[in-house]
């Protein structure tokens, strides 16, 4: 279980195109809030033959933010690089000279035994070369999950790679539209991802595998307006932190409220993770009521639990 709440603090991660070019003004001018993340997408987004030209509109948005932040007070979410190829890493860090400090660091689609060990040795040159953090997201979204033959094998490998860089690992991300798509499947506004059941098979055994030392985020959920988008949200986002899940990727700024909401921990909640964390241990009981009377607090069983609680209350906030 990772032991900081920086780990607990990416948030909704919004997923925008890197080739957009009015970008700096919408993040200056604070139009999408405050308490997200930003992806900026060099893959899936952007046709095979304008890669170059989407390139060099993320190079000048990025240092025009650099800019604009020495001037400036406005919230500067952490901004991390959807790359298409290992290569991009290195060249885009030196290509964006005293601008590469606003890059908290890359995400790594279709993240496989491949192309893992490429990946990771940019990560590492890149925070060498630095003299800082630059964090990894590995997403997880590869045709090797959907066979049940060869996905423990595949979850295994990938786990003992990750594990030679875990503390630039900073989430662990789930491409669940990907794996919808192998199988062929779309779910309507009234369905969440856990009625899928052979997607929501993958999901378990991901979080199971990576769960226990990794912050493992949620799928995308790809609605944002008309009558089911919220409350379809709110439904899966229920889901998603029931089963493990922390934090989601947004492709729409309506979005991130709602993620922010879903995580923010209630008080009661918070006030029964602290009396845990702050258990008297000269007590000879390791069992007690919890703060409202209600359930049971018990120090050794709930321990993990009110560790992860005290850390989404620091990054998500407090509900009354």
């Amino acid at each position: 279980m990772k032991n900081s709440s920086l780990y607990y603090s990416v948030g909704p991660l919004l997923y925008c195109p890197a080739d957009r070019a009015d970008l700096t003004a919408s993040l200056v001018s604070g139009q999408f809030g405050t308490g997200y993340s930003l992806s900026l997408c060099l893959e899936d987004t952007i046709r095979d033959d304008r890669v170059e030209k989407a390139e060099e509109t993320l190079i000048t948005t990025l240092k025009k933010l650099y800019t604009e932040k020495k001037n400036l007070d406005f919230y500067l979410p952490k901004i991390f690089i959807r790359v298409r190829r290992c290569a991009q890493i290195l060249s885009l860090l030196e290509r964006l000279g005293e601008a590469e400090s606003v890059v908290s660091g890359f995400a790594l689609p279709k993240f496989s035994e491949k192309n893992a060990d490429d990946y990771l040795k940019q990560i590492e040159t890149a925070g060498r070369i630095y003299r800082r953090p630059v964090y990894a997201m590995p997403i997880l979204e590869s045709p090797d999950l959907i066979s049940l033959t060869d996905r423990h094998r595949f979850l295994a490998s990938i786990r003992k790679k990750l594990d030679d860089a875990e503390s630039l690992i900073l989430n662990i991300r789930v491409g669940g539209n990907d794996l919808c798509h192998l199988f062929g499947f779309r779910r309507r506004g009234d369905e969440t991802i856990y009625d899928i059941l052979p997607v929501a098979s993958v999901l378990s055994d991901i979080v199971t595998v990576f769960g226990t030392d990794y912050v493992v985020s949620g799928p995308v959920w790809e609605y944002y307006s008309g009558p089911l988008w919220r409350s379809g949200l709110i439904r899966e986002l229920k889901k998603d932190r029931l089963c493990g899940f922390i934090g989601k990727t947004v492709i729409h700024p309506a979005q991130i409220g709602v993620v922010q909401d879903a995580y923010r921990v209630p008080q009661q909640e918070l006030d029964d993770a602290k009396a845990i964390l702050g258990w008297d241990d000269s007590c000879g009981r390791l069992v007690a009521s919890d703060t409202s009377k209600e359930r049971m607090n018990e120090f050794k069983t709930h321990h993990n639990w009110a560790a992860v609680t005290v850390m989404l209350a620091e990054a998500y906030g407090v509900k009354s």
